[in-house]
């Protein structure tokens, strides 16, 4: 979904369209969150943030994007100092910030405690509730009313299937 490979069958479209038409455009409308924070550790969480407002001309959201996932106190903290929550609150911050109606986020509350669980929940059903789309893989539980969920279970490669392949 968020471009970086072919679908092995068929086509990824929006609105109609196929994205592979347009892979720019199609990245425009979304934002992605995978196992990597994605932050400079040489930058405060305010220029981590700046960055990535200024490549989307929003830079007037940072102050709010970074008290909405409480992390104001730390704004000008380098990201190598941050402790994991604090890194995973910041690139979720990126979310609050930057305005995209596809949020592709996969196990985003990894390191999060309760209360930034809930920030982040909280985030989530505001843009929901604005028709934004939030497509998220997760081992616990997200509170996201009236999701719809696809378990993967069924879908999993045996470990021996994919040793054989692998020429093991």
């Amino acid at each position: 979904m968020a471009g970086f490979g072919r679908p092995l069958a068929g086509a990824l479209k929006w609105n109609g369209e196929n994205v592979a038409a347009d892979c720019m455009a199609h990245r425009a409308r979304l934002n992605y969150i995978g196992h990597a924070d994605a932050l400079k550790p040489a930058l405060t969480a305010r220029e981590n943030l700046a960055f990535c407002t200024g490549l989307s001309g929003v830079e007037d959201a940072i102050d709010a994007a970074l008290e909405r996932l409480r992390l104001t106190a730390l704004a000008d903290v380098a990201g190598r100092f941050l402790s994991a929550g604090e890194k995973r609150r910041l690139a979720l911050a990126r979310f609050a910030a930057v305005p995209a109606p596809l949020w592709l986020l996969d196990e985003p509350t990894v390191g999060l405690d309760a209360q930034a669980t809930a920030a982040f929940e909280s985030l989530l059903a505001e843009h929901r509730a604005g028709g934004g789309l939030v497509v998220l893989s997760t081992h616990t539980v997200v509170a996201l009313d009236d999701a719809e969920t696809l378990d993967m279970t069924g879908y999993a490669i045996a470990r021996a299937v994919f040793d054989q392949d692998a020429g093991r």
